[in-house]
């Protein structure tokens, strides 16, 4: 089944677009839960933690995103953590977006597209999508989507980054139109050449919600693309910044928190509420309330009727 397709049916059985991201770090997770500090110790120690967020967000949303840095800082422990994760997430019903930020060239890039781009065993991550750099041209995508096609899943790629040093190449002038604008142009063409019956293809862009003037023209300017949202929450993005990433049916973006949901029981108002013994019941907390906050400030909310 088309990426678009599937990642579209499952935010309509959830009702809203939030995604979730895995991002576990060592001096943020809640107390007694890292018995030791060697690399062993905490991979197992993610494995718990990320099982225990998923448990808590499977019901509510429709997709996590594990972020690979943290686990692949442990070396192998972490590899192999990382792995159960992913496979943990699928039992449970969400779809799984990588975020690895992959590319190289020529069958580099095939092995990566091979190694992480199909659910299920068809693929040795089981990843459903994976988010992509396109800095090396558009020869180094064609292995991704190629994979994705081959096996129902898809790639984000990178078009206009929440960072706040993203501008200094993604804004850079070239015949006309700032280097995302064209970045944005491939990857739409890439997208409306593998619509679904949705209206959107397997080729989705990240752009993030601490630009929402941005954001609002990459909607109008990839009409056939699903744009992956960082940045709400902690990065300063508010529901309000993420509205223009969406269509009339509440569809077209997915929006990711990761500290703001995942660590909410170190935020203003949840520690005193909840503490570090609830941190589960903070998580669910902190998931409802991103996701009444986007169904009020944005067509998000027409998933419910």
């Amino acid at each position: 089944m088309n990426f678009a397709d599937r990642l579209i049916a499952a935010i309509r059985q959830k009702q809203n677009p939030v995604l979730v991201g895995l991002d576990p770090r060592a001096e943020s997770l809640p107390p007694g839960m890292l018995t030791a500090k060697d690399v062993e110790s905490t991979a197992r120690a993610y494995v718990t933690f990320c099982r225990g967020v998923i448990d808590v967000v499977a019901p509510l949303v429709p997709a996590v995103k594990p972020q690979a840095a943290f686990f692949e800082q442990l070396g192998p422990a972490g590899c192999v953590a990382l792995g159960e994760v992913v496979r943990y997430a699928a039992s449970k019903g969400l779809l799984v977006i990588m975020d690895g930020k992959r590319n190289d060239i020529g069958t580099t890039a095939q092995a990566y597209a091979e190694a992480y781009l199909g659910p299920g065993d068809q693929s040795p991550w089981g990843a459903d999508a994976l988010t992509v750099s396109p800095y090396l041209g558009d020869d180094s995508l064609t292995p991704f989507l190629q994979s994705s096609k081959d096996h129902g899943a898809g790639i984000f790629v990178l078009v206009k980054t929440s960072n706040p040093g993203g501008g200094r190449f993604q804004d850079l002038v070239a015949n006309g139109l700032p280097l995302y604008r064209h970045v944005a142009a491939y990857v739409e063409q890439l997208s409306a050449a593998t619509v679904g019956d949705n209206g959107f293809g397997i080729v989705g862009a990240v752009a993030g919600a601490t630009y929402p003037q941005q954001l609002a023209e990459l909607r109008t300017a990839m009409p056939h693309t699903f744009l992956l949202i960082p940045g709400f929450g902690a990065q300063g993005g508010t529901a309000a910044d993420c509205a223009a990433a969406f269509d009339e049916r509440g569809l077209g973006g997915i929006v990711n928190n990761s500290r703001g949901i995942i660590f909410a029981y170190q935020r203003d108002g949840y520690r005193e509420k909840f503490g570090a013994a609830r941190w589960q019941d903070a998580v669910a907390a902190a998931t409802q309330e991103m996701i009444e906050q986007l169904a009020a400030a944005t067509t998000a909310g027409k998933l419910r009727s």
